[in-house]
């Protein structure tokens, strides 16, 4: 009869060992009890697991008995709680809420980190189901690279617009202790990220081109002026860039070669694009700048596809002109739309990834973007931001673990 039924919560915490689960599962099949819900997490060799079974007033009370003597073998402690079948009623309908992934990355995560991230995540009403740490364990004595924590909350709950860029915003503001944290929707979307466009100059690698072209013509002054002024959005980037090239005129090409074989490639880009390649996403480098060296650094890494300007030659020297459409925010929008369309996936599966003003169309059209190392108006803009680390932070806004991609 339905009053028969019985609903217990069973939670089991100790040391772990090999086929504590196995055991434990056994008498609860001997039993024909029904798992209704099983979580299990380990922490440094610290087991706690949790079983949500669903048994018979006349079985409940054997199942118990065998499981506080399979406990006590085990070396183990076992708690039995009753659930309600309105309690878990509850229970089931809230699993219909959205979930969502919030990412704490940075050198180090502290404790105060996590305390103001959960603390924003309570005062909204959400609910975490699960915390996992994606980077490996960091030694007591510091490691040979570049130090990078990071920690995932899996959270469940309803939000508004308006609450979700309240919750962006405070997030936003925690870049400046030290840690980057993104806040997405766990969808089908997330788990099939198949794009990824870079942005190049200030992203890619630690420089303007232009203005290491500057410097060889003598205008050096003169363009980063002017570019630093298209980067914080203050003049239009199609207009700037052609002042900027026309200053470049008489220019020997074979600086382009001595600049290209010396860029200061960003921390984290050839662990980026490694693991990128090893786990099937194609990679675009869409770029403000010049495919002479987008090219280069196709060829170096890998990227699949480069768009950038091509600058005009004429007996060996620059003419202060280029070739074809610039590549400007609307362009690389543009672009990273047809690749989409190229590759047959659908727009929320592209991840775009820059700092400049120029890049803001194709970071709020991508599924996933981010502005790394942004200039201020790019950050305030943009809805995922990363300052705290190198270009292979991104592995994990898109949820790779240090222990499966190594």
């Amino acid at each position: 009869m339905q009053n028969d039924i019985e609903i217990i919560q069973i939670n089991i915490s100790g040391e772990d060992k090999p086929g504590m689960t196995s055991s434990l599962t056994e008498i609860l099949s001997h039993y024909d009890a029904f798992i209704l819900d099983i979580g299990q997490a380990n922490i440094h060799q610290s087991l706690t697991l949790g079983i949500l079974i669903k048994t018979t007033a006349d079985k409940s009370g054997f199942i118990m008995k065998e499981l506080l003597f399979k406990a006590s073998e085990l070396g183990v402690m076992i708690r039995f709680t009753p659930i309600a079948e309105e309690e878990y009623d509850a229970w089931v309908a809230r699993q219909g809420k959205n979930r969502h992934i919030i990412t704490l990355l940075g050198r180090e995560v502290t404790a105060r980190h996590i305390a103001e991230v959960t603390r924003v995540v309570a005062h909204h009403g959400l609910n975490i189901d699960a915390i996992r740490r994606l980077t490996g364990r960091m030694p007591l004595e510091g490691s040979d690279g570049p130090a990078k924590s990071c920690i995932e909350l899996s959270v469940r709950g309803s939000v508004t617009d308006q609450e979700r860029s309240a919750m962006q915003e405070a997030f936003m503001n925690l870049s400046d202790t030290g840690v980057d944290v993104s806040f997405q929707r766990d969808d089908i979307y997330r788990r099939s990220r198949r794009l990824i466009c870079f942005d190049m100059d200030s992203t890619l690698i630690e420089t303007e081109v232009i203005d290491e072209l500057a410097e060889r013509a003598g205008v050096g002054d003169q363009v980063r002026e002017i570019t630093a002024r298209a980067m914080r959005g203050e003049i239009d980037f199609r207009e700037s860039f052609t002042e900027r090239v026309a200053l470049l005129e008489g220019l020997d090409v074979s600086v382009m070669e001595e600049i290209a074989h010396n860029l200061p490639i960003t921390e984290g880009l050839e662990r980026m694009m490694t693991i990128l390649k090893r786990v099937g996403y194609k990679t675009a480098i869409l770029s403000g700048g010049f495919t002479y060296f987008g090219n280069y650094l196709r060829q170096k890494y890998g990227f699949d596809y480069v768009y950038a300007n091509e600058l005009e030659v004429e007996g060996g020297r620059l003419t202060g002109r280029f070739l074809g459409e610039v590549v400007d925010g609307r362009r690389k929008a543009e672009l990273l739309r047809l690749l989409c369309q190229f590759e047959g996936i659908n727009i929320a599966q592209s991840v775009a990834v820059g700092d400049g003003a120029n890049d803001l169309p194709m970071l709020n059209l991508a599924g996933l973007g981010i502005a790394f190392h942004a200039k201020p108006k790019v950050k305030a803009t943009a809805r995922q931001s990363i300052s705290t680390i190198g270009l292979d932070g991104i592995l994990y806004f898109l949820g790779l673990k240090d222990s499966r991609i190594e």
